[in-house]
């Protein structure tokens, strides 16, 4: 297995998550179309709610276009092998990260960007991982053109979060978010998704 290391995250992938999403790329690319958008609506969300952030606005804005593009792209994989469009159940990954979130600002704010990277961070991983040992030729070029906006975006949300918060508060609050990120995708959902 080739396998690719992630400096904010504290474990890597198994190989037991691998060889799942590889005997079911059907399921991982829907799921991929997924995450695309919700990649998506997270930036533009983030924009909502701190408008007069404008360096903010400016980067998760362009995060927001690239994965709407990204979003478009893997639909047409899906249409390609006849896949439907349709919702999938979600593994419980992003929502028990997001429930570390505090409500109080400013630290909402700390939270909601370091999450948002440490998603982005086992993104870019598990693309990493897919395209490097699938079989299927074009779907690893394609996930392989994937991986380095992947890497741009989880380094994007780090640098706001170094933007809005003293480096140390940011390195402490991204170490104990990253150690729970680990023991969450420790344990695989009983399908496989790409936060899985």
């Amino acid at each position: 297995m080739v396998t690719a290391k992630i400096n904010i995250l504290q474990t890597s992938t198994s190989l037991a998550w691998l060889e799942a999403a590889i005997a079911n790329l059907d399921t991982i690319l829907l799921d991929h179309s997924h995450c695309e958008l919700k990649a998506a609506s997270g930036a533009i969300g983030l924009m909502f709610r701190y408008p007069r952030h404008g360096q903010l606005v400016k980067e998760l804005t362009e995060i927001a276009r690239e994965e709407l593009e990204h979003f478009a792209l893997v639909n047409q994989f899906l249409e390609k092998r006849a896949i439907a469009l349709a919702p999938l159940n979600a593994p419980p990954y992003g929502s028990q990260l997001k429930s570390q979130i505090r409500h109080q600002e400013p630290v909402r704010l700390l939270d909601s960007l370091l999450i948002s990277a440490l998603i982005e961070a086992r993104s870019h991983e598990r693309l990493f991982l897919l395209a490097e040992n699938i079989a299927d030729v074009e779907l690893a070029k394609f996930y392989r053109s994937l991986v380095k906006s992947e890497a741009r975006h989880y380094a994007t949300y780090c640098v706001l979060a170094d933007t809005y918060f003293e480096k140390n508060i940011v390195a402490e609050r991204l170490d104990q978010l990253a150690r729970i990120e680990s023991n969450i995708i420790a344990t695989l959902y009983s399908e496989p998704r790409i936060h899985s």
